[in-house]
């Protein structure tokens, strides 16, 4: 996004309480990529406005998007997983912290696997945030496509990855980027043409897609 504008929209958002400001301070001392302040804040307005009972994450890293998700509606049940253990140790440490340990259950384990043993399981979520490996987004959303509810939300993070998704010139792409933007320019056109989903790109932040499941001919069968 134009940095002009994306600093306006900093500048509109209402002023953070202190434990948010100290987590976005540990995310950047420690090179921890997490949501930005704009991003957050429209994922924020979406679950205040759905008010979801389950919200499945993908992708805890520190605990910053369970805890503010958690700020939006506190009524809601976070399950965020984690594979990296010392991100899965701080997440479980920042939300501890905050007192939010029975609203926010933290597992240290790989999405896939995880996702997978939900399905069996007949899992349902309103709600899934996938913020992890943006090459496995395809595989994690068609996990998620089967937890969901009906009307309930799927978002998903960087998709559009530094503006490179919508560049024509591949030379112009970092050669260790190259991979990971076609995948997303594949998983984008994916979500955007799923019979079962209804899905917007919002250019904010590093893009914000947002998938509505619709229900569709395989409901009786889920």
């Amino acid at each position: 996004m134009d940095k002009q504008l994306n600093h306006y929209l900093q500048q509109t958002l209402p002023t953070q309480q202190e434990w948010v400001l100290q987590l976005e301070e540990q995310a950047k001392q420690d090179q921890i990529p997490i949501m930005d302040s704009v991003s957050i804040h429209f994922l924020m307005q979406l679950i205040l406005l759905k008010k979801p009972k389950r919200i499945l994450e993908v992708g805890a890293a520190i605990g910053y998007s369970a805890l503010r998700m958690n700020e939006a509606y506190s009524e809601a049940d976070i399950v965020t997983i984690e594979r990296d253990e010392p991100r899965y140790l701080q997440a479980l440490k920042n939300i501890a912290n905050q007192n939010r340990q029975e609203k926010i259950h933290v597992i240290h384990d790989d999405a896939l696997v995880v996702m997978e043993q939900f399905v069996r399981d007949g899992e349902r979520f309103d709600l899934i945030f996938i913020d992890a490996a943006k090459g496995q987004y395809k595989r994690f959303f068609d996990l998620a496509s089967q937890l969901v509810i009906d009307e309930g939300l799927i978002i998903t993070d960087n998709v559009l990855f530094r503006g490179y998704v919508a560049g024509d010139d591949t030379e112009d792409i970092p050669k260790r980027f190259r991979t990971m933007v076609e995948k997303l320019r594949m998983y984008n056109a994916f979500i955007m043409n799923h019979p079962d989903f209804t899905s917007s790109i919002i250019p904010i932040g590093d893009g914000v897609a947002v998938s509505e499941y619709l229900g569709g001919q395989n409901v009786g069968q889920r």
